[in-house]
């Protein structure tokens, strides 16, 4: 990881998913002491969780656009109509 650590709870989604690429790579390689491995695990794990919440105030977003345009989510018109 970097030598300066952004806190997780500051990032977008782009700079939490690129994070945890990188860390998910160190993870895979195996080559890092078990302590560094639990601390990236850990850190790993709390982008993952970012990126669910980044994910769902999009997709909340996006609901809420569409119930704005007259649209009920979730349904699609029915034919002939």
């Amino acid at each position: 990881m970097s030598e300066t650590v952004k806190p997780v709870d500051q990032m977008s989604f782009e700079q939490a998913m690129a994070e945890l690429e990188q860390v998910v790579g160190q993870l895979e390689r195996g080559d890092v002491p078990l302590e560094q491995s639990i601390k990236l695990y850990e850190r790993g794990a709390a982008l993952k969780a970012r990126c669910e919440e980044k994910l769902k105030e999009a997709e909340e977003k996006v609901e809420l656009i569409r119930a704005q345009e007259g649209r009920a989510v979730g349904t699609t018109p029915a034919e002939g109509l």
